[in-house]
């Protein structure tokens, strides 16, 4: 049975955007605010879940995804972010 992965932007609290991704997508939130997530979110809590992909991917295309989104502007992102998802 394959895993199901989920990609998501964070809003820091210096209002920059982070993108990762995970298999619980709560949880992930929960070690990013208290210190324990990816280094550059660090510092920058509390963090907040702006937007994330509603369908469960596969460990590959949520890497996939993940690094298109990485590569956008930010007012790219925000666009998606205005789309909505969650």
């Amino acid at each position: 049975m394959s895993e199901c992965w989920y990609v998501y932007l964070l809003k820091c609290r210096d209002h920059s955007l982070y993108c990762g991704i995970t298999k619980n997508v709560q949880k992930r939130l929960l070690q990013h605010n208290e210190g324990t997530g990816a280094k550059f979110t660090r510092g920058r809590a509390p963090c907040l879940v702006v937007w994330q992909c509603s369908a469960p991917l596969s460990h590959g295309d949520a890497l996939r995804l993940e690094r298109r989104i990485k590569m956008l502007s930010r007012s790219e992102k925000q666009e998606l972010i205005e789309m909505g998802a969650l």
